[in-house]
């Protein structure tokens, strides 16, 4: 969620599958001779040695390489590594210069925000679907002060705390404040199906009364707003709309949230002013003080029953209420607000046909469990759990992932392996490993069916949006997002309640600095 989105086209043509035979991994085991060969690159935009492996019945192993790329000139090397990726270049175009340059999915770089913000700019990308996963290995990457990449906001703009998603598994206070959330989570399920129809289900009121009037209504505000109370409603039992924060929930998250992420966002100003403004000093937190204050006198108010196990756990009410503000605005409504547009502008894209598809799946669904919707009616949505999965891959809410070495090992890519050095920086640009074409089919389409049946389902495994693969499960000691079923669910529901009203849609996509900006244009009422 730390950049916005870019058209994303084919990559180069490095990029495309070989056989199966040459994407295995040379074995680390020394019980049979090897052969090694030493080639040395001279071409300028290659210099690296590459060792080829050979074993004695002949198969050829990937090579070892070291990894290419450089880091420039210091300060200068950062600050044009910056204006490439933000507007000499754009995000993916960077990357996909360094990959065609480089002949390399993995490669040195320097990660915005660099100078004057960041300390040290310098990390090695992993930008396909094998090298990716590194990164949620805690046994040989640390993620402590990492959630933002290579430089951490202020605490004062958390109350002076380390939040959660800072916190590495090894550090004692981890496990205790994400079992906090596993508790949160646990105690109001119940709550999560009820609320998330009645929040919705205002939101498109909404939305048919300004397409009534004036021919258009903006997404993006509605689903703000229905995001906020649903999370409060759902979590604390609390509407804010009958508290002294009002309807200023959302737009004091997004203030609040812009001096955490300001340094890795371009927000559409004009290039000098934007450096200045955002990329090269971080804004003083003493400015949105008094926002952030607000919100916490709301959580602080509306939390106490969750302030009170997080005592028995070992957790102050401060530190819990600050952790509890973090998880439901930051990790949670920052989702919402980032995922449910792009995940509209996808199934938009998709067509009448799938729509159509969907809408006869999920009511046909809730008919044959009674009329109402369950779990269980959920679980018997195949095409729309698929929809949710698809668009969770093509475009992840969260596209930069980091982590440091631990420790000296090895790095395998598609088509070579890596030394990496403890204390070197790891980045990923998730986009592109969940779009890698040697594992995907038609890795640049949204594939509405894709994750369906049983070859549809071992694929989940490359979804990646969690900080974890889709298949695994968010442990207290790993730093796979501890709400990743929860988020899921919620993406399911909009779906559900979306065409369970609608036999279609339609909508219009604008830039927005977290997302789409999406204009709702036609709802075409259920039909059937």
């Amino acid at each position: 969620m730390a950049s916005s989105s870019l058209p994303f086209t084919s990559l180069p043509h490095q990029f495309v599958s070989p056989n199966k035979s040459s994407s295995k991994s040379a074995p680390i085991s020394t019980s049979r001779r090897v052969v090694v060969r030493r080639i040395r690159v001279s071409v300028p935009e290659k210099p690296y040695v590459s060792a080829v492996a050979v074993s004695d019945n002949g198969e050829v192993k990937l090579p070892v390489k070291k990894i290419p790329g450089n880091y420039g000139v210091p300060f200068v090397g950062p600050l044009r590594d910056r204006l490439d990726y933000f507007y000499n270049q754009g995000r993916d175009e960077f990357f996909k210069s360094k990959i065609k340059k480089y002949n390399s999915t993995v490669f040195r770089i320097n990660m915005p925000p660099g100078p004057l913000i960041s300390q040290n700019s310098e990390v090695v990308a992993l930008l396909d679907g094998k090298s990716f996963p590194v990164l949620f290995d805690i046994t040989k990457v640390e993620k402590k002060d990492l959630f933002t990449g290579t430089y951490m906001p202020s605490t004062d703009l958390t109350g002076g705390y380390r939040i959660l998603s800072y916190l590495d598994p090894s550090e004692p206070k981890h496990a205790k404040l994400k079992q906090l959330v596993f508790h949160l989570l646990k105690s109001r399920r119940d709550q999560v199906i009820p609320e998330f129809q009645a929040s919705y289900g205002e939101l498109f009121e909404t939305l048919e009364k300004q397409l009534g009037e004036e021919g258009k209504s903006s997404f993006q505000i509605a689903n703000d707003q229905a995001g906020f109370n649903f999370l409060c409603r759902a979590f604390y039992g609390t509407d804010p709309r009958d508290t002294k924060l009002g309807t200023d929930g959302p737009s004091l998250i997004s203030k609040w949230v812009l001096f955490q992420l300001g340094p890795v966002l371009s927000l559409g100003l004009p290039k000098y002013v934007e450096e200045l403004l955002i990329h090269t000093f971080p804004l003083p937190p003493a400015l949105v003080k008094k926002d952030y204050q607000r919100l916490y006198d709301f959580f602080n108010e509306s939390s106490g029953f969750v302030q009170d196990d997080a005592e028995k756990m070992g957790i102050s009410r401060e530190e819990a209420c600050h952790n509890l503000l973090f998880a439901t605005c930051f990790n949670s409504f920052g989702g919402m607000k980032i995922f449910f547009p792009n995940m509209l502008k996808w199934i938009s894209r998709a067509g009448v046909k799938i729509h159509t598809e969907l809408a006869t799946e999920i009511r046909s669904a809730i008919i044959s469990n009674g009329g109402k919707l369950t779990m269980a009616a959920v679980e018997q949505m195949p095409l729309m759990k698929s929809v949710v999965y698809e668009a969770l891959r093509i475009e992840p809410p969260v596209p930069l992932q980091y982590g440091k070495a631990k420790k000296d090992f090895l790095i395998t890519s598609h088509d070579a392996v890596f030394q990496v050095k403890q204390g070197e920086m790891l980045f990923g640009f998730q986009p592109f490993a969940t779009k890698d074409p040697k594992i995907f089919e038609r890795s640049q389409e949204f594939v509405a069916d894709r994750f369906v049946g049983d070859d549809g389902e071992k694929l989940l495994k490359h979804v990646l949006w969690s900080n974890g693969q889709e298949t695994q499960q968010s442990t207290l000691g790993n730093k796979q997002c501890a709400g990743k079923d929860f988020v899921v669910l919620m993406s399911r529901l909009l779906v559900v309640e979306l065409f369970r009203r609608y036999d279609s849609f339609d909508i219009e996509v604008g830039k927005s600095a977290l997302g789409a900006a999406v204009t709702v244009t036609s709802l075409k009422r259920a039909s059937f």
